[in-house]
């Protein structure tokens, strides 16, 4: 772990940024801090291609004193339109050296220390996908309930563009991922509180609004069900359901960030791209 020193910034949020649509793109143009001290905690799915999630961590790294990011989805996939080929593990590999080049912070990278308002607290970016785990009512394998979702149509573009190399399938690369993240948390000081920054909702209760349950299977993993209460959570970051609010689960505050896609954003009250203060805690928090 590192230790910033102690400051007047605040710890924000975003996630979903989905740049490759032009209105995405002018959003994260126009993201600012609102002191020199802010920290950025991007929750994964910034884009599709290298080209751009270079560009866009680059120009948040360059705003922000400090951009942590976990991947999401959209960043493993092999996508038809990205000149980088690298499937699995080496394409998640080869974009952690790409930000770490950028000074950006990623899972692989010593947890940071928050020590501004709020804090002390551990920021640690999760990468631990999913193992079909949030079966549709009914079902009881991941069979069934991939059967279930095409029975629906509702099928998640990760069973066409996310792979698992060198793992036998992606259910095996989130029980890896959860082993060794779990034993990296475990060692971190009892005395520190942390914040839980992953693409996927820790708990299921978040997917329960879905309009498509079914989707609520690429979602997560019912194997990080108790980490809110085992690693002194002060809240869990998260995006992927394109549902920003506030819940609050077992006394724990749960954040969805997500900006999400012009045809969802555009439906909503608010403006989008709208920062989330995650640190300190805006008075008045409530589930929305």
């Amino acid at each position: 772990m590192t230790s910033a020193a102690r400051s007047t910034g605040q710890l924000l949020a975003i996630s979903d940024l989905h740049i490759g649509y032009e209105e995405n793109r002018a959003l994260v143009e126009s993201m600012r801090p609102t002191s020199d001290d802010d920290w950025l905690l991007v929750a994964g799915d910034v884009a599709e291609t290298v080209t751009d999630i270079r560009w866009a961590l680059k120009s948040l790294a360059g705003q922000f004193r400090k951009v942590i990011w976990a991947p999401g989805n959209h960043e493993l996939w092999t996508h038809p339109k990205d000149t980088v080929t690298l499937r699995g593990t080496a394409r998640y590999q080869y974009v952690v050296d790409l930000c770490r080049d950028m000074g950006v912070t990623t899972p692989e990278d010593p947890y940071p220390v928050w020590d501004g308002p709020g804090g002390p607290v551990v920021v640690a970016p999760l990468f631990l996908l999913y193992d079909y785990s949030f079966l549709p009512a009914g079902c009881t394998t991941k069979d069934e309930g991939l059967a279930h979702a095409r029975g629906t149509g509702v099928i998640c573009s990760d069973e066409y563009l996310l792979h698992p190399d060198p793992y036998p399938s992606r259910e095996a690369w989130c029980r890896a991922r959860v082993a060794e993240t779990e034993l990296r948390l475990a060692a971190i000081p009892g005395d520190l509180p942390t914040v839980l920054v992953n693409h996927y909702p820790l708990d299921r209760h978040p997917t329960d609004v879905l309009w498509y349950p079914e989707f609520a299977m690429w979602c997560g993993t019912r194997l990080t069900a108790d980490w809110h209460r085992r690693f002194r959570v002060a809240a869990m970051v998260y995006g992927h359901l394109h549902i920003p609010r506030t819940t609050w689960h077992e006394g724990v505050r749960f954040e969805e960030v997500s900006v999400g896609y012009p045809r969802e954003w555009r439906r909503r009250p608010h403006p989008p791209g709208k920062l989330r203060r995650i640190l300190p805690l805006e008075v008045g928090t409530v589930d929305r």
